[in-house]
């Protein structure tokens, strides 16, 4: 096996990035690629719901403000499905009660922008070794 391989945390892993910010979906992008993750991208909460309906993904990394449907909407939305993704909130509004609520809706985790991407590549592979719920 190659050094490469070896290193590759989310190998064929899919995962599904939602953000309307082109410079923070291609940084979070590249990463979880570079981690040999399988990922597909979308700009807007309709799209991803769509996604997550016909293709679903084992893990959302979501921005909560997004267009045509907010990332709560789109969490509501995703969790009632069956076997439902894992899903990582991710935003720039530092309220609690933002949190809380993302956690009712049953929110995986929950980071704020600036996202590490070494952390976020650490929480996406800690959700992943575990069986869902």
């Amino acid at each position: 096996m190659t050094e490469q391989a070896a290193e590759a945390r989310l190998k064929d892993r899919k995962i599904l990035i939602v953000d309307d910010d082109p410079e923070v979906l291609e940084s979070i992008n590249q990463a979880l690629q570079a981690e040999g993750a399988l990922t597909q991208t979308c700009t807007d909460g309709n799209s991803a719901v769509r996604i997550c309906e016909v293709d679903p993904p084992e893990l959302v990394v979501l921005d909560m403000m997004l267009p045509k449907r907010s990332g709560f909407l789109v969490l509501e939305k995703i969790k009632q499905q069956k076997g439902s993704p894992r899903v990582i909130m991710v935003t720039a509004n530092e309220g609690k009660r933002h949190q809380q609520y993302a956690e009712t809706l049953r929110v995986d985790g929950y980071l704020l922008k600036p996202v590490r991407l070494e952390r976020l590549i650490t929480l996406a592979m800690d959700m992943l070794a575990k069986p869902s719920a």
